[in-house]
């Protein structure tokens, strides 16, 4: 190794899994170091942006627990635990390589994880329980999860309707707690909103900008928090998806950016928000799906880049590749899936960020 540089060793073992990065801890000072490094953090994280995964959940009737399924661009499929965690969880929302899950045997304790360094965090309990009563089943209808690598933190945001005392009916306040792991404390703030959201609306959540976003039930525009100064706002959708003849709508992010993936019957239409701040949108792609006639119906677009995008039927997941214009199934269910893939599907990318 002594004939390359430290630079470029630096650069290969940022390209490494995981797994094979933490097993190259015992060859010398300076990889053991690597891992907690600042700069290769940063560097290791850089590069698994170019990388984008699909999370699916695979419930299958013969067996009492679900297995999950990593399902790469590059290494193919793979299957994880979360078994480190020793709670039986929902994934609720990913963000830059961590995941916040909901414990389902006790509701209202969630967990933040980095699910390929199995270091988590168990958030701290709300001591007041009337603010975890969320219309109409208790849990909130919003989660979402802000990593910020480069201020080397996260926020976890639960928002929804109150429930007002017994009766589990919103009292129309939409309440929001914001757990700032700099302070390791919940604090809140109460907004009166009129929104509906669909079970992909609420797993789709985006990050970008120091802001999370949910498209809303209707698709008519995009709900917006904003974190630096905790308040709410709407952002428009393109004219053409907002007046369209009824085509499906879905939130994404893209290199950094908005995007919004609108699907009809034999097209695919991808958007991105180039300007941020006057919400200019800009066709990127037109993708024909004549050669996935049949699955049309049951697709689901999950993740992407500038250069492939990640799509969840209820058995498959397909990556279609937008500069040589190919489909290719990515993973195929084998066994008696009960849900569809695309249920508990969610946007992933490798991360050393540290949770703990």
């Amino acid at each position: 190794m002594s004939f390359f540089p430290d630079e470029v060793i630096i650069e290969v073992l940022a390209r490494l899994p995981i797994k094979p990065l933490f097993k190259t801890k015992t060859v010398c000072k300076l990889w053991y170091g690597l891992p907690s490094d600042k700069y290769f953090i940063k560097l290791y994280n850089q590069v698994s942006d170019k990388n984008p995964m699909v999370l699916v959940e695979v419930h299958d009737s013969t067996k009492p627990t679900s297995s999950l399924i990593c399902v790469d661009n590059s290494r193919g499929a793979s299957e994880f635990s979360l078994d480190f965690l020793r709670d039986k969880v929902n994934i609720r929302a990913s963000c830059n390589g961590l995941l916040c899950c909901s414990s389902i045997a006790v509701k209202g304790v969630y967990y933040v994880c980095n699910p390929m360094t199995r270091e988590f965090k168990v958030l701290p309990k709300i001591k007041d329980q009337n603010l975890t009563r969320f219309y109409p089943d208790s849990e909130a209808t919003l989660v979402g999860l802000a990593c910020d690598p480069s201020r080397g933190k996260f926020d976890v945001v639960l928002a929804g309707y109150q429930c007002a005392g017994s009766s589990h009916r919103p009292d129309k306040t939409f309440a929001c707690l914001i757990f700032d792991s700099d302070s390791n404390k919940w604090r809140k703030f109460v907004s009166f909103q009129e929104e509906n959201f669909t079970h992909m609306n609420r797993n789709q959540v985006v990050y970008v900008n120091s802001a999370l976003h949910w498209l809303t039930g209707s698709g008519s525009y995009i709900l917006v928090l904003d974190l630096n100064f905790e308040v709410w706002r709407k952002v428009s959708v393109p004219d053409e998806t907002r007046y369209g003849m009824g085509n499906r709508v879905y939130l994404l992010e893209s290199d950094g950016c908005l995007s919004l993936i609108e699907i009809s019957d034999t097209r695919m239409k991808i958007w991105v928000m180039k300007d941020y701040e006057r919400e200019l949108w800009h066709m990127a792609d037109r993708v024909s799906l004549g050669c996935i006639k049949g699955l049309v119906h049951g697709i689901f677009p999950i993740a992407q880049t500038g250069e492939c995008i990640f799509l969840a039927t209820h058995k498959q997941v397909l990556v279609y590749h937008r500069t040589s214009r190919a489909w290719k199934e990515m993973y195929s269910v084998q066994n008696n899936a009960t849900l569809p893939l695309w249920f508990s599907a969610h946007a992933f990318r490798t991360s050393i960020f540290p949770c703990a």
